[in-house]
């Protein structure tokens, strides 16, 4: 039993989280194997609006859970399956798991999780999300591990230890059974003491075991641990590793697919095509998860290996978008990405086969495209991803390439649509999001581009539309509550605004957007619990400096205020409400000549007749009528509803 609880929480099934077992979400997978069944009696419809998440944590459920939402680029062969999900993928399984466990009506009150310390980062993340998004009072998780629970759990999950419940003999094949978890070191000693070649064998039939389970789960855990270690590693071992990878990386589950990969690559024939399979998912995996050093040297060994024309321009095309889309603008380098792009196209253009190089040229057009763009030359990019068009509609063969034509057509809607032609780019994102109805991420572009054509409905419907496609998707809510603040509709905004924070608590233009509704609420001390929680994330940041002066000048904290505006005014001297709050602040502390020159500034920024009103009452306090008069004026043809305005105007008339 497990040591220091009570009855009140045990017994309670075990839900083993070691990665080597079933690699990502083995323990989410377990959870889910257990309440699935039980919830499609139950609740059907639950388990139906969650179709994705649970397809994607437990692969063995897939043939009881039928695929409702599967986008076009999870159907294809693996050389057009070019559309890797996002890294935050993985954070909108976590929740749509959470949503499901609280809704499927058989949840449990308590989950147990054994090698909490070795799971996936898939597991890691779906923990967290279990305690953040539950009452303690109705779950209680606890964490059985030989080490102390990871810091990542913030000292949320109760530590304990898993007690034998029988004693087991030492046996050498213990290990393998145990499917290399087995940690007593009497047992690990047994193992390493016998031959190689009975190691071999007894590895092999632990992975036809399990392998005749037709459990798909095992083979991203420890039937490649089997493999490689069996009697044909560089076999048998190489395409359970490359399977397993591949799956991976089409789910979005990067950290496993890196460690895949790097294993792959110590047993694959260098030089070889799944050698050269190996290099490129495991840099794309590398680089999704932020490790990109590793992805550059892995694109480097590729090139100092092989004299195969494809993989010197991918690798090039590889290491120019390392370069290109690092997600710190300052540590952008789009002068080497342009020289490793056009690498890549000339490789590209001397392909012989037709078909081959109008794909890979199109591939590498699109990628230059992406750092013109960046570079601001949006004129040239839209000129190369017309480009990759004509070469796919010329030279591809009809159906084939779907996703990269898809990728093509948004990305042209994409840049038409900064060039201010919002009916062209509307119509491209119309022919991209017909090529695939269930790929999610395009309907919130056409949602927004719809947004600033001043179409809200249809925009309203895109967001919704996206929302229901997807696991729980924290950039929907987040637009809908743009779209919401827009007509009006604060308190649905606001409900939105929380539902994107209880997702994902590090979105921090929920925490600017709603530490602003708050304060219009009146809710002062919420608005503050924003501002401290976003300024956490992204210290000195400019709309929260702004709400934060706004804050300490209610309470009438003006040092603290005319600080807080300083710091917004500097980090962001485009931004009209830092000028005009601290144009306030001036005035009331009898700063006139300030408050003039504060406003002046916001009004060059932008004209609105608030600010033209309020350099009027400052114009008029330093005795200077005639200007005050003007301003007046040029607040009245703004808005000439506002009876603040039309009162001042007739008292100064």
């Amino acid at each position: 039993m497990l040591a220091g609880l009570g009855p009140s929480v045990w017994p309670a099934p075990v839900h083993d989280a070691h990665r080597r077992l079933r690699g990502p979400y083995t323990f989410g997978g377990s959870l889910l194997r257990a309440l699935v069944p039980a919830a499609l009696e139950r609740s059907a419809a639950v388990v139906e609006r969650h179709d994705v998440e649970i397809r994607a944590a437990a692969p063995d459920l897939r043939d009881r859970v039928p695929a409702r939402r599967e986008p076009l680029y999870t159907r294809l062969s693996e050389e057009e399956r070019i559309l890797v999900p996002a890294p935050r993928r993985t954070l909108r399984l976590a929740n749509g798991i959470t949503e499901f466990v609280r809704d499927c009506g058989v949840a449990p009150r308590v989950i147990v999780v054994d090698n909490a310390d070795e799971a996936d980062e898939t597991d890691r993340e779906l923990l967290l999300t279990l305690l953040r998004r539950f009452d303690p009072a109705s779950l209680t998780i606890v964490a059985c591990s030989s080490k102390a629970p990871p810091d990542s759990f913030g000292g949320r999950i109760i530590k304990a230890e898993l007690s034998a419940m029988e004693e087991q003999s030492i046996s050498p094949a213990r290990y393998v059974a145990s499917d290399g978890i087995a940690d007593d070191p009497e047992t690990i000693r047994a193992y390493q003491a016998l031959p190689p070649a009975e190691r071999a064998r007894l590895h092999d039939q632990r992975a036809d075991e399990l392998a005749a389970t037709g459990e798909p789960s095992w083979a991203l855990g420890a039937i490649p641990f089997h493999r490689e270690r069996g009697s044909d590693p560089t076999g048998a071992g190489v395409e359970a590793l490359w399977s397993a990878l591949d799956h991976c990386m089409g789910e979005g589950f990067l950290e496993a697919a890196a460690d895949l990969g790097l294993r792959g690559l110590k047993l694959a024939e260098p030089g070889s095509g799944r050698w050269w399979n190996f290099i490129q998912g495991t840099a794309t995996a590398l680089a999704g998860a932020g490790r990109r050093d590793e992805a550059r040297e892995l694109y480097e060994r590729a090139r100092r290996t092989s004299t195969d024309a494809e993989v010197h321009s991918a690798s090039a095309y590889g290491r120019a978008m390392l370069d290109a889309r690092h997600p710190d603008p300052a540590r952008r380098d789009l002068g080497r990405a342009q020289g490793w792009i056009n690498e890549a196209i000339a490789i590209s253009e001397l392909l012989p086969d037709r078909a081959v190089r109008a794909f890979k040229l199109g591939f590498d057009l699109n990628g230059k495209a992406l750092i013109e763009m960046r570079g601001g030359h949006i004129d040239r990019a839209l000129a190369l991803v017309d480009s990759a068009i004509a070469l796919a509609e010329a030279d591809l063969p009809p159906g084939r390439h779907l996703v990269h034509r898809m990728i093509l057509r948004a990305n042209r809607a994409q840049l038409l649509g900064m060039l201010g032609s919002p009916g062209d780019a509307l119509a491209e994102f119309d022919a991209a999001i017909a090529m695939d109805p269930l790929y999610s991420d395009y309907y919130l572009d056409r949602g927004n581009l719809l947004y600033q054509m001043g179409r809200t409905e249809a925009a309203l419907a895109d967001y919704e539309t996206a929302i229901r496609l997807s696991p729980p998707l924290p950039e929907g809510y987040y637009n809908r509550a743009q779209l919401l603040l827009s007509t009006g509709d604060l308190e649905g905004a606001k409900a939105d605004l929380d539902h994107v924070l209880e997702l994902d608590p590090g979105y921090l233009d929920a925490y600017i957007n709603r530490a602003g509704l708050l304060v219009q609420f009146g809710l002062d001390e919420h608005a503050r619990a924003d501002v401290e929680a976003g300024l956490a994330l992204a210290p000195g940041n400019p709309h929260l400096s702004c709400v934060l002066g706004q804050l300490e000048m209610t309470a009438g904290r003006l040092v603290e205020a005319a600080a807080a505006f300083d710091v917004a005014i500097a980090g962001a001297p485009g931004l009209v409400s830092a000028w005009a709050s601290r144009a306030s602040l001036r005035y009331e502390a009898g700063d006139l000549e300030g408050a003039v020159a504060d406003l002046t500034r916001a009004i060059e920024l932008g004209e609105d007749a608030a600010l033209y009103f309020n350099r009027a009452l400052a114009l008029k306090s330093l005795g200077r009528p005639a200007e005050a008069m003007d301003d007046l004026d040029r607040a009245y043809a703004l808005d000439p509803e506002d009876p603040d305005i039309v009162k001042a105007r007739h008292e100064a008339g």
